[in-house]
């Protein structure tokens, strides 16, 4: 019928698809074999865990006071470094939006926003051990430049998606570019950056526990010295008080949320 567009189905299959399909399906089975993938391999592993969570239970927390004073260290690590990457992502953020900053300034702080993205924070938190030395330095600076690179970024989008007609409704009376900053950009983005800021605040709890295990501080050194020792049944301590930091950090999350909510 005239004038009537025909139904189109962007799922239909074609011989490209169809191609494509079997050459991941291929290379998925050459993968397994090539690294000896295999059912029995798998039941050996099985063997093995079934004896590793018979000696990690149960839990042995007779040396609760470590537990604690790692606990209280990798809290502090996480609260520290979300503050201060908070606070320097907000700048850097602004300096990399394309709509308010010309490319001088907005490409080099996306140079830096990239560079903090490059690296897996163990990797970071190598490169600072072996500069600052063992301990919670290391793990601070890890999670600024891991704040940096997730917060940042997502900042810098939020910032060139709001419209512009408050900034120039702002920009015509004269204001300074503080102002409109201020009163023009932040309140658009706001929310979405509290959101940004206690998403890593979150993440951050679970790396300062990560971080540990290349000597940056909190109980991943404890957890890798108790994995060395064959001490497994304190691994599953270390463990939980791991699971109760995290629930504890999803806790300040939903606070932060309801108080900058109201």
């Amino acid at each position: 019928m005239a004038g009537v567009t025909p139904h189109l189905n962007p799922f239909k299959a074609n011989w490209l698809m169809r191609v494509g399909t079997l050459v991941v399906a291929g290379y998925i089975l050459y993968a397994f074999s090539n690294m000896g993938l295999n059912f029995q391999r798998m039941a050996i592993g099985m063997e093995h865990a079934e004896r590793l969570l018979s000696r990690m239970f149960p839990p042995n927390f007779e040396r609760w006071e470590l537990l604690l004073h790692d606990l209280m260290e990798s809290l502090q690590i996480a609260i520290i470094a979300s503050a201060v990457g908070i606070i320097i992502s907000l700048f850097v953020g602004l300096f990399a939006a394309r709509n308010l900053m010309p490319n001088i300034i907005s490409a080099p702080a996306r140079v830096i926003i990239a560079i903090c993205r490059t690296f897996h924070p163990v990797i970071i938190a190598i490169l600072f051990v072996k500069s600052v030395g063992f301990g919670a330095l290391a793990g601070i600076l890890t999670l600024i430049v891991a704040s940096i690179g997730f917060i940042a970024k997502l900042f810098a989008e939020a910032i060139e998606e709001i419209s512009l007609k408050q900034v120039e409704a702002i920009r015509a009376t004269g204001a300074s570019f503080v102002s409109l900053i201020l009163f023009a950009v932040l309140p658009q983005v706001f929310s979405r950056f509290i959101g940004f800021s206690t998403y890593q605040l979150d993440s951050n709890l679970r790396n300062s526990t990560m971080v540990g295990l290349v000597g940056a501080g909190g109980l991943g050194g404890t957890l890798f010295s108790a994995f060395q020792r064959f001490d497994y049944d304190f691994v599953t301590a270390i463990l939980l008080t791991i699971i109760a930091l995290i629930l504890l950090g999803e806790a300040l999350s939903n606070l932060v949320r309801r108080v900058f909510s109201s």
